[in-house]
């Protein structure tokens, strides 16, 4: 550990486990192609930011672009819409290699199903995409946000025709609080960690997710990544792409390293703790990154990264706003991404790891030299605007005043 950054191998499952098999690229194609039967689906860009890998002394480096994403700024909307199409295809009796948005808002299924609430607690990009999903199918959805949601997001859900509100708890409070609603009153809950009991939601979300990796595989072609840093919250996301690139790449899978904030690391006080449990981190979690602010790994996403994964890094809050001025500050021709603060952390880690000459033992530690080529997911735009402005024009939560550590370039 040195300056807020700490690094610990994930402990590996046992040889022949097979958790990952419902990531497997069969699952992959039948979900995006699931998505891809939307009117409004577009693939997101897979920026290719060749400047700023020779800058930062790499081979490559490719930052997915989720800020596309069915106009909603956020990957999220992936896993709502797969889960909420999975659970109707179930009552319904579609196959999964079957189901299309179509048969979804056929009239007929209005009538077999009749009216639906879906619920959830989120921070706000989860929430968004499940409001919306629900809207586009002709359904209905309640939202609960965590203390310290922003205002814009909160708007945003209450735009796409959900019933929503900030409450007073933190976010793995307002699941349970989701939760208890959605037993009483018979609502449908949609959410991307697990508990036992529920575990098929949040596996078919984690499913949904994978559409992610499974486009940036096609966008690379040829270009296999040598290094991917996947952010952290839950471990859904995480282990989502996991599964879905070590299925896809086989002997060829590139080192995978977990990134999350000091103050919200549950993955990393896991993979550090190596006795077999699940660890948890409690109270405000008051990270500038909203959208990993969980304490409360999901079992399933950890059981994913336990197969695949190499790292878990815990670092300061200043290294995701650096991403976020790096990666909205294009070096040369390279395209311009405009990144939250949760969608920019594995960037900013990676250009510091590079950059500091103090942060060099991460460097030597993950491997990372002229010849890697590096794979980063921006997960969400500027959903808090504000927030957005005051980090990447005001200079806000900067290295310069959370460290003293030294710049080689």
């Amino acid at each position: 550990m040195k300056d807020g950054f700490y690094i610990t191998n994930i402990p590996k499952a046992k040889v022949g486990s097979e958790v990952k098999s419902f990531l497997s690229i069969v699952h992959g194609k039948n979900v995006i192609d699931y998505h891809r039967s939307f009117p409004a689906y577009k693939e997101t860009p897979l920026a290719n930011l060749k400047n700023l890998a020779k800058k930062l002394g790499l081979a490559g480096m490719y930052v997915k672009d989720e800020s596309y994403r069915f106009g909603l700024n956020a990957f999220k909307v992936l896993g709502g819409s797969y889960s909420i199409g999975q659970w109707m295809a179930q009552k319904l009796g579609i196959k999964e290699d079957e189901l299309t948005y179509e048969k979804l808002t056929d009239p007929e299924t209005k009538k077999k199903l009749g009216n639906l609430t879906f619920v959830t607690a989120t921070d706000g990009n989860h929430g968004r995409g499940v409001a919306w999903t629900a809207r586009e199918l002709g359904q209905k959805s309640v939202v609960y946000m965590p203390k310290g949601s922003a205002e814009e997001r909160l708007n945003n859900i209450l735009a796409e025709g959900a019933k929503a509100s900030i409450t007073d708890m933190n976010y793995d409070e307002a699941v349970r609080l989701a939760n208890k609603m959605g037993e009483e009153k018979g609502w449908i809950m949609v959410q991307d960690t697990a508990w036992e009991g529920y575990e098929e939601i949040p596996k078919w979300i984690m499913q949904g997710y994978a559409t992610m990796a499974f486009e940036a595989t096609e966008q690379l072609e040829d270009k296999v990544p040598t290094h991917v840093f996947l952010q952290a919250g839950v471990g859904s996301l995480a282990g989502a792409v996991s599964g879905l690139l070590t299925n896809y790449y086989g002997e060829k899978k590139p080192i995978i390293t977990i990134v999350e904030p000091n103050k919200a690391d549950c993955i990393y006080k896991t993979a550090e703790a190596k006795d077999g449990k699940l660890h948890f981190v409690t109270g405000a979690m008051d990270t500038i990154m909203a959208g990993l602010a969980c304490g409360e790994p999901n079992q399933i996403g950890w059981d994913v990264i336990t197969e695949c994964d190499e790292y878990a890094v815990s670092c300061p809050d200043w290294v995701a706003a650096e991403g976020m001025r790096v990666l909205g500050n294009a070096v040369g021709d390279d395209p311009k991404v405009i990144s939250g603060e949760s969608g920019a952390v594995t960037t900013g880690f990676v250009a510091a790891v590079m950059i500091r000459a103090d942060l060099k033992w991460l460097k030597d530690e993950l491997k990372l030299d002229e010849n890697s080529k590096v794979l980063c997911f921006s997960t969400e735009g500027d959903t808090d605007r504000q927030n957005y402005r005051r980090v990447v024009w005001n200079g806000y939560c900067s290295s310069d005043t959370e460290s003293t550590g030294t710049y080689e370039k």
